[in-house]
């Protein structure tokens, strides 16, 4: 993933592609914390791609049911002021 930033770019949707499988795997380890800071990076990372991209969906909705699962209470106010941002 590192060298996919270096030579293409942290935005490019290759590197984007590598660091949500990665994410995916740090969640499945029971690394949620982690997946989910990395899973929140994608999606800001996306925010140029526009918010109907499939890349920003997918980060959003892995975020949204993420961050459910670490704290049923929280209900993403911090995801739903970044896609605020993202559509202006």
């Amino acid at each position: 993933m590192e060298t996919s930033k270096r030579k293409l770019g942290a935005d490019h949707p290759s590197t984007l592609t590598s660091m949500n499988n990665l994410a995916f795997t740090w969640k499945e380890q029971g690394r949620l914390k982690d997946a989910l800071d990395l899973i929140e990076c994608c999606f800001l990372l996306t925010r140029k791609l526009g918010p109907e991209h499939p890349h920003t969906r997918s980060s959003i909705a892995s975020f949204r049911v993420w961050e459910r699962e670490q704290d049923p209470q929280h209900v993403g106010n911090d995801i739903q002021s970044n896609i605020r941002i993202s559509q202006q």
